[in-house]
């Protein structure tokens, strides 16, 4: 065990956030914490970091436990540029750097037997904290989450905002804790940089807890879930998909306890009413208490509804929607991108996807007819009717009501058949009075869909519409979606999204290229990632590989084996699936349960003697999937 929460409860004036919050983590866990908007996962984070108190319940942490927790707001030291922000997290290295030296100055003239024994601590110290590494493995990490060499020389106070955070996210991740606290970690990233950051995850040998929106993020980083619902905590194995179907599973089963729960109650309810001053007095009684001492099953809550997107039929379109021809985009003689030639038919979605500055919103307005085109041919096919959606909610008047903001898309409808609209996007009562300018972004967001949805276009130019969605919101809103007859063209950092939603992909590369794919997102990403391997591997260097064809699976390099080779092979497998992983996960299961036992939490060494064991088993279970993924690949 690392830290552990127990029955922690938290309220601020009379609103209940957390009811009693129980939940452990143990050595190399990888959680995603998830919950809607307001479930109370940052307040979690902050009791557990000490930056918050509980009204009641415990938090126990191991001694000198080392939690590091990605801050929204970051701040540097005066004229610190970005290399030196991101050494920064090496302090006690640095110490024993300049111990070293002034050890190293001092042997010229008096190289004693204390000095020496001193210099030979230091540097196995020195080594022991990857003191000949640690530049190679800021520098990498630098990179990868956006910063190229010739930023590193600025002054962190010329930053964005943006650039702030991923520079505070790149010192976190150098400083290395035993518990890495990531609340929204893929905000200011682009979809190179959240790749970076997965892969840097699921090498990562501590353990994290991640807050995060982005279900393809959760997918390929967590293996339990935590889900806050109704003030408490719901744990479960697996990744972010395999929560949803498990939960699914876990409320169906509640649901049939509970209806057979309140039948029995009713039932017995029933018979005390009927025998109480009867023949039956003895018995009544006796079921009276046993109905007040029953533990009762939870309803199941439903979802809140998140907003009803179902949209409206539209009028049908030509054929051809959208044609570029040799398009060129940028911004006065600064070409962003060139040769951009497609064709979006009727019904189709287009995702749009690329790096922080390639250009994608400019595509969007510049097919919009808000920027001129550098060169080439945009034509809109016959019949075509644009709504836009501005992932800066451009086009919401901070002077209007909510309700008078609907009334800008339709001037004539009544109050009843606005108010009854917006209560769909979950403005109800006076919300429908309030200010625009006095709404949270996730009501700007909702705000801007309902216009944009309530004007029935049927083709929808969305940029980023679900930066301002928590989940609930964002599935309301791909299910709509795939039932939309229009046509869409979307910009968007959710993988998730665009695999729900995209028909095709559209990839704007540093290098100002840009790649059309048929498929969704995951399609095209396994294509590029295919590709890349053959196109980096020798044989490859002397094929060519037609563009947008990757190769199929007869046309990989085969290996031959013989009958014997592929019967001990198959014996293999089944022998690590069905015995030896098994054994494994039930021996971390029983260090678990026993890292849980008060006896060994207050006990220093003991706990860590159980913490070294779960770590050396899950190697072994790594090492045995590894090898289980070799044979497969041999088969």
């Amino acid at each position: 065990m690392l830290f552990r929460l127990s029955d922690v409860k938290k309220s601020y004036s009379a609103h209940e956030v957390l009811r009693g919050v129980s939940f452990q983590v143990n050595p190399n866990e990888k959680i995603g914490l998830v919950g809607r908007n307001g479930a109370g996962k940052t307040t979690v984070f902050r009791i557990i970091t000490g930056e918050e108190s509980a009204d009641s319940g415990d938090v126990i942490k191991i001694n000198s436990l080392k939690l590091g927790l990605l801050q929204q707001h970051v701040d540097f030291s005066e004229n610190e540029t970005v290399h030196t922000a991101a050494l920064s997290a090496f302090k006690k290295i640095h110490d024993i750097e300049a111990e070293m030296k002034r050890l190293e100055k001092q042997m010229e003239t008096d190289a004693n037997e204390e000095v020496l024994e001193r210099y030979g601590e230091l540097q196995l110290e020195f080594e022991a904290e990857d003191g000949f590494s640690y530049a190679a493995k800021a520098e990498a990490i630098l990179l990868g989450l956006g910063f190229p060499k010739t930023m590193w020389t600025l002054e962190t106070k010329s930053l964005s905002g943006g650039q702030k955070n991923r520079l505070g996210m790149a010192r976190l991740l150098l400083s290395s804790p035993d518990v890495l606290l990531l609340d929204e970690p893929t905000n200011h990233l682009d979809v190179e940089a959240v790749e970076w950051l997965e892969n840097f995850l699921q090498t990562y040998d501590k353990s994290y807890v991640i807050i995060s929106h982005d279900r393809y993020f959760l997918d390929r980083t967590t293996n339990r879930i935590i889900e806050i619902e109704n003030g408490k905590a719901v744990t479960y194995k697996g990744n972010y998909s395999q929560f949803l179907v498990e939960r699914e599973e876990r409320r169906e089963i509640q649901r049939r306890e509970f209806e057979n729960q309140q039948a029995f109650i009713k039932n017995t309810e029933a018979f005390v009413r009927k025998n109480l001053e009867g023949q039956k007095t003895k018995q009544a009684k006796s079921r009276r208490n046993m109905l007040q001492r029953l533990e009762r099953v939870e309803a199941v809550v439903a979802d809140r509804p998140q907003g009803n997107f179902n949209l409206k039929k539209v009028e049908r379109a030509g054929q051809n929607v959208l044609m570029t021809e040799d398009l060129a985009i940028g911004y006065g003689e600064k070409i962003l991108a060139k040769n951009i030639n497609f064709t979006l038919t009727r019904g189709e979605a287009l995702g749009v996807i690329g790096g922080n500055g390639t250009g994608k919103t400019t595509f969007l307005k510049t097919v919009l007819g808000n920027i001129r085109e550098i060169s080439g041919k945009i034509i809109w096919g016959p019949k075509t009717d644009i709504g836009y959606y501005s992932q800066n909610l451009e086009d919401l008047d901070d002077r209007n009501e909510v309700i008078q903001e609907l009334r800008r898309v339709a001037p004539g409808a009544e109050n009843g058949e606005l108010r009854s609209f917006l209560a769909r996007f979950l403005f109800t009562g006076e919300d429908v009075f309030k200010s625009v300018k006095d709404l949270s972004g996730g009501e700007k967001g909702r705000l801007a869909l309902s216009k944009l949805i309530y004007s029935n276009k049927n083709v929808l130019v969305l940029d980023e519409p679900t930066n301002h969605l928590d989940i609930p919101s964002r599935e309301a809103l791909e299910n709509a979606l795939d039932e939309y007859q229009g046509t869409i063209i979307t910009v968007s950092h959710d993988r998730f999204f665009l695999d729900k939603v995209s028909t095709q992909i559209m990839s704007f590369e540093t290098n100002g290229k840009v790649e059309i794919y048929d498929g969704n997102y995951s399609e095209t990403h396994e294509w590029k990632m295919r590709n890349s391997s053959v196109v980096s591997s020798p044989e490859a260097e002397k094929e060519t590989v037609t563009e947008n064809e990757p190769k199929t699976k007869d046309q990989r390099p085969k290996t031959d084996l013989s009958k014997n080779q592929l019967q001990k092979i198959e014996t293999r497998i089944a022998e690590i699936e069905e015995k030896e992983i098994p054994k494994f996960e039930e021996e971390l299961k029983k260090l678990t349960f026993e890292m849980s036992l008060p006896e060994i939490a207050a006990d220093h060494a003991k706990l860590q003697e159980k913490n070294e064991q779960y770590r050396q088993i899950e190697q072994k279970i790594q090492s045995l999937y590894d090898e289980w993924e070799n044979l497969s690949e041999m088969l």
